[in-house]
């Protein structure tokens, strides 16, 4: 299934969305015409809460509503991010080639190669070393934990903040969790991963290079309004056997700026679930970002947001994510 969560006229509603069709499944008015609902309906977040039990009793209710009534337009209805706020978000560094670009200044260099129109030092830039994975990289999943009520799902505006002149995205495999844990075995982790989503995280990169100075973790350069985006849906993990090797893209204005896969990571959502949940519980409705894919931001490509500039990120078996930025009104 995909999972949605859209605005109705009465707020907020969940539904099961169907690309293929081109329409949206509403849960709740599908529910209430089979005399189904249940308190798990009421959001995603409950929907989650309620387990295995909850997302079978849907896929059940989904499979008999073929109503057209009970269905919107896809093209012509809100989506919002699948998770609304999520009960907690955590952000890896997954990706080695990510890891060791970043700190480089290969997309500053890149970006004003580019302005000058100089080719022949645009790949030299480009066939520059770049430095070793730091060790620790290897020993254990590093991550930080980002603003959950900062989210905003596809289609919404963007709003690039007022003490930054250099914003960026993220290009981002996400898992959403299920079932409540502690002390989780990489075996058995796949369990408690309900399914996957594209996280774009946007980063306002000046601010963030100043910040990171004082070795602790990013915070105003991550944390703005909309400066998380979720979407288009929550592919339940099902359909994707496999998220270790997805196509993932991301397009500025159209023009193809990153093709790259999900292959690679240093550590899989499973290693990361056990890590993060020893001596601590894993809730249903927790955000677990991949880190963003080689060469997947503008740090690395030199490929950066304009005002204006609508940022697509495509993964492969989940969708397109799609955003317009905008500079703030003084």
């Amino acid at each position: 299934m995909k999972l949605a969560t859209f605005m109705a006229s009465d707020g907020p509603r969940i539904g099961v969305a169907l690309p293929e069709t081109g329409r949206l499944l509403d849960i709740r008015a599908a529910a209430e015409a089979a005399g189904e609902m249940r308190a798990d309906y009421l959001s995603m977040l409950a929907l989650l809460d309620g387990g295995e039990a909850a997302l079978d009793a849907l896929r059940r209710l989904s499979e008999r509503a073929d109503d057209a009534d009970l269905t919107h337009d896809l093209a012509a209805t809100r989506l919002l991010a699948p998770l609304p706020e999520p009960r907690q978000m955590r952000d890896g560094m997954s990706f080695e080639t990510h890891i060791r670009q970043s700190p480089s200044g290969r997309g500053r260099d890149l970006a004003a190669a580019r302005a000058k129109g100089d080719q022949a030092l645009e790949a030299e830039i480009l066939a520059r070393d770049v430095p070793e994975l730091p060790e620790i990289y290897r020993r254990m999943p590093i991550y930080y934990f980002t603003n959950r009520l900062a989210v905003c799902g596809p289609e919404t505006e963007v709003t690039w903040p007022r003490y930054s002149q250099i914003m960026d995205y993220e290009l981002e495999l996400a898992v959403v969790t299920g079932k409540k844990g502690r002390n989780i075995k990489a075996e058995n982790a796949r369990d408690h991963i309900v399914g996957y989503t594209i996280f774009n995280d946007f980063s306002a990169r000046d601010q963030q290079m100043q910040e990171m100075q004082g070795r602790l973790g990013p915070s105003k350069g991550k944390s703005f309004e909309n400066s998380n985006a979720l979407g288009p849906w929550i592919v339940t993990k099902d359909e994707i056997p496999d998220p270790y090797n997805l196509r993932m893209t991301a397009r500025i204005n159209g023009k193809t700026v990153v093709e790259n896969t999900s292959k690679g990571m240093l550590f899989s959502f499973e290693e990361i679930l056990a890590h993060v949940s020893q001596d601590e519980w894993i809730h249903p409705g927790e955000v677990f970002g991949s880190g963003t894919v080689g060469n997947g931001c503008g740090l690395e490509n030199g490929w950066f947001l304009s005002d204006g500039a609508v940022i697509e990120l495509e993964i492969e078996k989940i969708g397109v994510l799609r955003n317009r930025i905008r500079t703030a009104k003084p």
